[in-house]
């Protein structure tokens, strides 16, 4: 029996207002992903897969088009709705991390937890740093962390609620090697010990040929969909 679909994107359109007038940086993307599925979405800069991402994970309303996510249509939620949903579903690695700065590395994994009302939340919290080769890290501050280091903080924020749906952001983009690789393992760890939906959008060969599926953009529109699973 085949998996449910985890996300339908259909005729998805965005464009922005620029000086020099309309910007459209997508241009009516449709695509079906089923549960457990893994999606990397490869293409130069500027074609659009950091804005499909935030779309899909309802970070952001689209000019045409709609998503669905796990079922629900994001454009017929109310903001408070859609952040419910995300907070069940999604987990979220972005390329800039955005972890709070005010927050030790172990007080930004807890994060989504406290968000969901978990109680004793700490032990999971720094069973997952200390599998991302941080737990001697838990009480330091995002600031007195590497570049590498926060990329590790933020993928365990995204892996504590061990989400339905991963959308990563150039998830070793900021990594040594070593690291990248390790990171790249525990992602599709993830992905098998708990059926989580994969889509990464990646500059990265290695990493996009151990996706199922691969989505090349170009100019906001799909240029090729290889699916080899």
């Amino acid at each position: 029996m085949a998996n449910p679909v985890m996300l339908k994107v259909e005729r998805l359109t965005k464009t922005y207002a620029t000086a020099a007038g309309p910007l459209t940086v997508l241009h009516e993307v449709s695509f079906t992903l089923a549960a457990a599925a893994s999606l990397a979405i490869i293409g130069p800069s500027g074609s659009g897969k950091t804005t499909l991402l935030g779309l899909c994970a309802g970070l952001d309303q689209p000019s045409g088009g709609q998503v669905e996510l796990a079922g629900r249509a994001l454009g017929a939620l109310s903001e408070d709705e859609c952040a419910r949903v995300r907070n069940a579903q999604v987990g979220f690695v972005f390329q800039n991390f955005q972890l709070i700065p005010t927050l030790t590395a172990l007080e930004n994994v807890l994060v989504p937890l406290e968000l969901a009302g978990a109680k004793n939340s700490e032990g999971e919290a720094r069973a997952l740093l200390a599998r991302v080769g941080l737990d001697q890290r838990a009480g330091h501050y995002p600031l007195q962390l590497s570049g590498g280091e926060q990329q590790r903080v933020a993928l365990a924020r995204a892996f504590v609620s061990r989400p339905k749906i991963l959308f990563c952001d150039e998830p070793t983009g900021n990594l040594d090697a070593d690291t990248a690789q390790a990171m790249v393992g525990l992602i599709f760890e993830l992905n098998r010990e708990h059926g989580t939906t994969l889509v990464l959008v990646t500059h990265n060969p290695e990493l996009a040929q151990r996706c199922q599926r691969v989505i090349r953009f170009k100019g906001g529109s799909v240029a090729e969909d290889s699916d080899r699973a």
